[in-house]
């Protein structure tokens, strides 16, 4: 059950538009340093944290990338029913014109592992590796994002009520396009503060795991309305229960 909880938290970091990658590094409300923590809930229950980090500029395959780096872990109550100790890391052009490389070591019960996506856009693939050996390879277009680099591209563009977007992604397993819809600009407090936020809203026919088995379910991501775009707060409904993610601290702010 703790294993589906955490799953949705990866997933919240599925979305994108690639033409908001026509920026500016100068322009992106975020800068090397940024540090966003979060609170983990369940229910009426605190189950853990988790940290998003802009984390430095470095070389990736002759590139200069950003490295944005995300990890979550579960409390003391929490680690009797399901340890998690999972840490993520996107190389991503720093541009924000695509992903590079993708990395994410695991350790979620008795399940531990280490996989690896390169993205390798000569040959128009994702090469995806697990523990050291090539398992897969997946067809990409010229420009596609990895999971966790996608939180900040929402942040690229002003959030407009009922607004929609189609967006791509590719874990290095598959490669998916996802509908998004924008919902109503609403007030969020947090413990970070009070924010106005605009719900982003994303379809979930097409998403495998958790998801897939409910039916019913239901992910929600707030983006404040300011120049930061900060995701403050995110909400999810599975056949597992119910989900939330707050801000909680934030530092290195832009």
């Amino acid at each position: 059950m703790m294993r589906r909880i955490f799953l949705f938290l990866f997933f919240t970091f599925h979305f994108l538009n690639p033409s908001l990658a026509d920026q500016s590094p100068n322009a992106f409300p975020f800068q090397v340093g940024e540090r966003l923590e979060y609170d983990l809930k369940w229910g009426f229950f605190s189950v853990g944290s988790a940290v998003m980090e802009v984390n430095s500029l470095t070389e990736v395959a002759g590139q200069t990338c950003y490295l944005i780096k995300f990890s979550v872990r579960t409390n003391s109550f929490a680690d009797k029913f399901y340890k998690v100790r999972t840490s993520i890391e996107s190389s991503v052009a720093a541009d924000f014109s695509k992903s590079v490389l993708y990395s994410k070591s695991q350790e979620e019960g008795s399940t531990k592992r280490k996989v690896l996506v390169r993205y390798d856009y000569t040959q128009s693939k994702a090469i995806y590796s697990q523990d050291g050996q090539v398992h897969s390879s997946t067809a990409i277009p010229e420009k596609v994002f990895d999971p966790l680099s996608i939180a900040y591209f929402f942040r690229l563009q002003e959030l407009k009520p009922n607004q929609e977007e189609t967006l791509p992604t590719c874990d290095g397993k598959s490669f998916r396009t996802i509908n998004v819809r924008m919902g109503e600009k609403k007030k969020i407090t947090v413990p970070a503060g009070t924010f106005y936020a605009i719900e982003t809203i994303p379809e979930l026919k097409n998403i495998r795991g958790v998801f897939k088995k409910s039916p019913k379910g239901m992910l929600r991501v707030w983006y404040s309305t300011g120049s930061r775009r900060l995701p403050v707060k995110i909400s999810s409904k599975v056949v597992v229960g119910s989900f939330v993610a707050n801000l909680r601290k934030t530092s290195g702010l832009k």
